[in-house]
This record gives C-alpha cells, structure tokens and sequence, in this order.
C-alpha cells in the first residue's frame, strides 16, 4: 500500500499508528514531529490526513479502514484542539532546546538517526524566508522538526516565534486533518484515498512552493533594477 511505502516499510503505516495507539499516540507523534530531534521521521501529513478521514462516516465503508474507524472515533472538537496543542507545543519545546544548545547542535556528530544537513537545511530556509520559516516549515519534512530549534539558536524573538508557531500549528495540525475529515465524505476521493494521501502532501507545500516563487521573482526585480 502506497501508505505503507511512505511509511518506512509500513513500521510507521499512519493507519496502523492510529489503529494501535489511538489519539494518544496521535497526539504523541505530533508533539514529537513539531520539535523534538527524534521526531523528524515520523509520518506527520499522512498521520493528520487519515485521522480525519476516519472520523467521516464514509471511512466504516472502505474494507481497509473499517477496523480501525471501528475503534479510533474520537470526537472531532476535541481531536483538533489536542492536535493543535501538541503541534504548538512541540514548537515551542523546539525552540527552548535550541536556546539551551545554542552552537554544540552545530557541532554535533553524524549518528544513525541525526544528521548535519538537517539543521542546515533547516538554517537555510531562516537564511531565505526570516521568521515565516516557522510557519512554512510546517509543511516540509523534516526541516518541520529543525526549524524550532534552529529559531532557538538564533534566538528569534520570543513573541514572533509565538505568533508564527500558533498560526503555523493551526494551519497545518487543524487544517489538513480536517481536509481528511471533510473529502472523505467524497465518493471520488473515498475510493482513492492513498492518491488522495500523495495529493495533500502535494498540496501543503503550496505554500512553500508560492514562497519560493515570490522570493525568486523578487531577487530578479531587484537585479534588474540594479542592473542599468
């Protein structure tokens, strides 16, 4: 199952997450992905999704979810505000670890699961983007769980960091698992739901992808002006 696939192996299987640990677990993983440096691997976007989606009805009806809507049907109301709280809250964690190891995170070794290039990639996009990194960074694996950290490092402003993380964590946490909760109600979608997983990962990093753009169009400008 393409779920499976990009869920290394199917360890990670979002729908087995759900299955065997219920919101809880739910709740756990995304506190972890937010800001915690263990947490990069874990499978954020599709996680949100299919926990909306089997809070709609339509999910009782697909062979492949029907044992798990079965026991995972936690009120939606209080799913969302728990989600929100722990993409928040991981931030926020992210980013008193960052103001606590200051440049040893710089300094640290190659490990199995920790790698160099994820804090540079992640100070690449604060480099690029300022504090919306906070914000976009939400939507792009990986740097979602550097980027925190990184904002502690540099010693961001507290209150910008605060403004963009709660933004951020309602945008993303809220956001794409209502997406699950209110496209599963679609027949289209129901009966292609990993399609469907692939495509709101596509779509969340829409608003990178518009960054991106904007940044570029605008250096341009600015080397035209420059130019006569």
């Amino acid at each position: 199952m393409l779920a499976t696939l990009l869920a290394a192996g199917g360890v990670l299987d979002p729908k087995l997450l759900i299955e065997k640990g219920g919101l809880w677990l739910l709740v756990l993983i995304v506190f972890a992905e937010s800001g915690l440096l263990i947490g990069f691997f874990l499978p954020g976007d599709s996680l949100l999704f299919i926990a909306g989606f089997l809070t709609s009805p339509a999910a009782k009806d697909l062979p492949a979810f029907a044992s798990v809507a079965e026991s995972f049907h936690p009120n939606l109301a209080v799913m969302l505000v728990c989600l929100f709280a722990a993409a928040v809250a991981g931030d926020q964690v992210g980013y008193l670890i960052g103001r606590r190891a200051g440049p040893a995170l710089f300094r640290r070794e190659d490990s199995r699961l920790f790698k160099q290039q994820y804090v540079l990639k992640a100070e690449a996009f604060f480099e690029r983007y300022g504090p919306k990194t906070v914000l976009l960074a939400r939507f792009v694996p990986i740097v979602r769980t550097f980027a925190p950290v990184v904002a502690g490092v540099g010693r961001m402003h507290y209150r910008t960091f605060v403004l963009y993380n709660v933004v951020g964590g309602f945008v993303w946490a809220v956001g794409v698992t209502l997406l699950g909760h209110f496209l599963g109600r679609i027949a289209l979608v129901r009966d292609h739901i990993e399609l469907a997983i692939l495509a709101v990962v596509a779509i969340s990093l829409l608003p990178v992808i518009v960054e991106v753009a904007r940044h570029r169009l605008a250096k341009r400008t600015t080397t035209a002006e420059v130019a006569p």
